[in-house]
C-alpha cells in the first residue's frame, strides 16, 4: 500500500513530503495507523550521515504510536483497535542466545532497525514520519490507557534508551543517581529514577534548566561549567547515565562515582571518546554502555510509566515544521521531545 510519509532524499538534504511503499499485511504481521511519532537526535544524526552512508531516500522516526487496523492471520497478540507503539527495532533473528534471553536489541546477527535497515523480507525499512507501518506483532508493544498518547511516543526510545540501565544497575531507594544532560532522553531518565526512588542529581552545563529539573523529580542540579562542582561531588554517585549526544571528558565523571560505581553511555556522539584506565582502577569504577531494552523490558517500561503516570514533555509539531525542528533539536530548544502529529502528513 503507498502511504503519505516525509523523507530525507539525499544526506545534507532537508525532509520533504513523498509516498512509500508499505508491504502487504503477512500471517504475523500488524498493520498501524501512525497517530504520532516522535523525533530523536538519532534521527538527525542518521539522516546527516553522521553516522555512515544511508540508503536514502530515507523515512525517519522510531518513537511510534498508533491503533492497529488490521492483523494477519497468526497474531493473537494485538487486535484492530487496539492502542499500541513500535521503538527503535521491527525484527531480529529471534534464535541466537540474545534474542532468546529477550535481548534482541542485541541480537547476534544484527536486529532490524526500524528505518534505514534491511528487513528479514529483504526490504529496507522506513521509519514513522509516516500515515501507517507493517509490523511484525512480536515487536509490537501495548500502550496503556494510562498514558497520553502522544506523551508516550517518545517513551518507545528516549523511555526505554533511559529505562534499561536504571533497571539492570538497579537504581532504587538508597542508590544516588545522576544523570547527565536534561534533553530529550535525560528529562525520561529524571522521571523514570526518580519514580523508582533513586536519590537524583542532574548535571548540566548550565543552571538554566534547574526549575525544570527539579519539577521533573531531580533532588540536586549542578552544572559542570562550574569547575568546583566536579571537586564538591567527588566520589558521590553510585550510577551515572550520560545521555548527552557530544564529547565529554569521561575522567572526570569517572572521578564523581562512589567505590563500585558506574557511569553508562546511552548517548552517541559521532566522535569516539577516551579514558585513561586509571579513572577505573582507583574506585572499582566501571565504564559501560547501553542501547534500548529488549521488547519485553520494553513492555515492563510501558506498564511502568502507566503505574507512575509518566509520559515525555512534549511540543506538538506539525509535519511542515519537521525541518525546523530538526535546527532547534540542534540548538537544544526544545523542551524536551517534538512529537509530530502525523494526521498533518496527509
Amino acid at each position: 500500500m503507498r502511504v503519505h510519509a516525509y523523507a530525507a532524499p539525499a544526506v545534507g538534504e532537508p525532509l520533504a513530503p513523498t509516498t512509500i511503499e508499505r508491504r502487504d499485511v503477512g500471517r504475523g504481521d500488524v498493520l498501524i495507523e501512525i497517530k504520532y511519532a516522535g523525533i530523536c537526535h538519532s534521527d538527525i544524526h542518521t539522516v546527516s550521515g553522521d553516522w555512515g552512508t544511508q540508503p536514502y531516500p530515507l523515512v525517519p522516526g522510531h518513537e511510534i504510536v498508533g491503533i492497529v487496523t488490521e492483523v494477519g492471520a497468526a497474531v493473537t497478540r494485538h487486535r484492530v483497535g487496539d492502542r499500541v507503539g513500535v521503538g527503535c527495532m521491527v525484527n531480529s533473528c529471534g534464535r541466537c542466545v540474545n534474542c532468546r534471553n529477550g535481548d534482541e536489541q542485541y541480537c547476534r546477527e544484527g536486529m532490524v532497525p526500524t528505518y534505514a535497515g534491511v528487513d528479514r523480507d529483504g526490504t529496507v525499512t522506513q521509519g514513522g514520519y509516516s500515515t501507517h507501518v507493517v509490523v511484525d506483532a512480536d515487536f509490537v508493544l501495548s500502550v496503556p490507557e494510562g498514558i497520553d498518547f502522544a506523551a508516550a511516543a517518545p517513551l518507545l526510545c528516549a523511555g526505554i534508551t533511559t529505562y534499561s540501565p536504571l533497571r539492570h544497575w538497579g537504581a532504587g531507594p538508597g542508590k544516588k543517581v545522576a544523570v547527565v544532560g536534561l534533553g530529550g532522553l535525560g528529562h525520561m531518565a529524571v522521571k523514570i529514577a526518580h519514580a523508582m526512588g533513586a536519590e537524583v542529581t542532574v548535571l548540566s552545563q548550565s543552571l538554566k534548566k534547574q526549575e525544570d529539573g527539579l519539577r521533573l523529580g531531580a533532588d540536586h542540579y549542578h552544572a559542570t561549567g562550574d569547575p568546583d562542582t566536579f571537586e564538591r561531588l567527588a566520589g558521590r554517585f553510585d550510577l551515572i547515565v550520560n545521555t548527552v549526544s557530544a564529547r565529554i571528558d569521561v575522567d572526570a565523571y569517572l572521578g564523581l562515582l562512589a567505590v563500585d560505581g558506574t557511569l553508562v553511555n546511552v548517548g552517541a556522539p559521532a566522535e569516539p571518546l577516551s579514558v585513561n584506565v586509571f579513572s577505573l582502577l582507583s574506585g572499582r569504577r566501571s565504564y559501560a554502555g547501553s542501547m534500548i531494552g529488549g521488547i519485553a523490558e520494553t513492555q515492563e517500561m510501558l506498564n511502568f510509566c502507566a503505574e507512575h503516570h509518566i509520559g515525555a514533555d512534549i511540543e506538538l509539531i506539525s509535519a511542515n515544521q519537521i525541518n525546523e525542528a530538526y535546527e532547534r533539536v540542534l540548538a537544544s530548544d526544545v523542551r524536551y521531545r517534538f512529537v509530530i502529529d502525523t494526521a498533518t502528513l496527509g
